[in-house]
């Protein structure tokens, strides 16, 4: 078997110097004297290292922690500029932005110079949009769809948080008593 792979790529190498040589307009070869063309290196088929059986199961990645203030502490200010709003949520004003022209519901003010400024009702949208995309893991489109369904999906968003607050409490609990 090994002989007949390496005889079928002697053939294939020497019909492509062959191919290499012929003159396209005239149809002579081109051959110089002397000149002789090295075959290619063969090349060893990819394997993976372990097999797909053996292949352990990802466990799903943590929840990145974000810095976004409880909803008293968001409304003391009016506005937040967009930096501060990317931090909170741990990622780039680019991405701040894209979201801004893919979502309606995201409406920033702008200021003279153009500085983008999210009201407090901003990043809350942002939080829905976030928790959509990151954390269930929708595409744009169905973040969309879902966000068109109107209350029932701020209800079952609301629920959710609830249950993550709930959630990290019972944490704290557990670690304190250990």
């Amino acid at each position: 078997m090994h002989n007949l792979r390496q005889e079928g790529l002697f053939i294939l190498h020497k019909f492509e110097v062959m191919y290499n040589q012929l003159d396209i307009f005239g149809g002579e070869s081109s051959e110089q004297p002397g000149k002789r063309v090295e075959p290619r290196p063969e090349r060893k088929p990819i394997r993976n290292p372990i097999p797909p059986a053996v292949v352990e199961e990802k466990e799903p990645s943590p929840a990145v922690h974000l810095n976004i203030p409880e909803d008293k502490e968001l409304d003391s200010k009016q506005y937040y500029p967009i930096s501060e709003v990317a931090n909170m949520f741990n990622v780039n004003i680019s991405l701040l932005r894209f979201w801004e022209k893919e979502f309606s519901i995201l409406k920033p003010r702008k200021n003279k110079k153009g500085d983008r400024l999210f009201r407090p009702e901003d990043i809350r949208n942002l939080k829905l949009i976030y928790f959509l995309l990151k954390e269930k893991k929708y595409t744009i489109k169905g973040a969309k769809e879902y966000l068109k369904k109107g209350k029932k999906a701020d209800d079952k968003f609301d629920t959710v948080e609830v249950l993550k607050n709930i959630r990290a409490m019972l944490l704290e609990l557990k670690a304190g008593l250990s």
